[in-house]
């Protein structure tokens, strides 16, 4: 099973990044074909339409995106929605490539407000990519964060649950 796990803060030592690194070692602990893309390293371009050349680094997220069974997305919550860069990250993806697929969704906010409005907004991109999302996301705040380590013992836990449910599902939707 291909798996991708996608930092949708562009912002330099973002938490979401944090968070996401963190769900990404304890995804590849488990799963060794199992790729990072990092918003907040700046690579990706802006979409301009179909018939632009992009650089090597959107071309690979693209792709590894698309070629992935299983996405675990990461986003903070930035004008009760999720980021504008990882809406553009979708903007690279072909639905034709993309039923079927898995999804597990982490948001992040600096207050307790706006989880379940920006959960059902992703849940709605993934729904038009024909993605399965696990109904169960973890909601965090920035406190979750310290010291650029997730170090909550119970915050651990719920990353790992995710991890673990979503690949759950997966594997049993791709059962051969």
């Amino acid at each position: 099973m291909k798996i991708v796990v996608i930092s949708g803060s562009p912002r330099k030592n973002a938490n979401t990044q944090v968070i996401m690194k963190y769900v990404f070692e304890y995804t590849k602990s488990k799963n060794q074909d199992t790729k990072f893309i990092n918003l907040s390293e700046g690579l990706i371009e802006y979409y301009r339409g179909p018939d632009v050349e992009y650089n090597e680094a959107t071309k690979t997220a693209a792709s590894d995106i698309m070629d992935a069974d299983v996405w675990l997305i990461g986003s903070p919550i930035y004008n009760s929605f999720f980021s504008s860069a990882l809406k553009n990250l979708f903007e690279y993806i072909d639905y034709k490539k993309t039923p079927g697929k898995v999804a597990g969704i982490t948001i992040l906010a600096a207050g307790n407000v706006g989880f379940v409005n920006v959960q059902t907004l992703i849940t709605q991109l993934l729904s038009y990519f024909r993605v399965i999302a696990n109904p169960k996301a973890v909601f965090l705040t920035t406190e979750s964060v310290s010291e650029n380590s997730v170090t909550d013992k119970d915050v651990q836990n719920r990353l790992k649950e995710m991890v673990d449910e979503t690949l759950e599902i997966a594997s049993k939707l791709h059962k051969d």
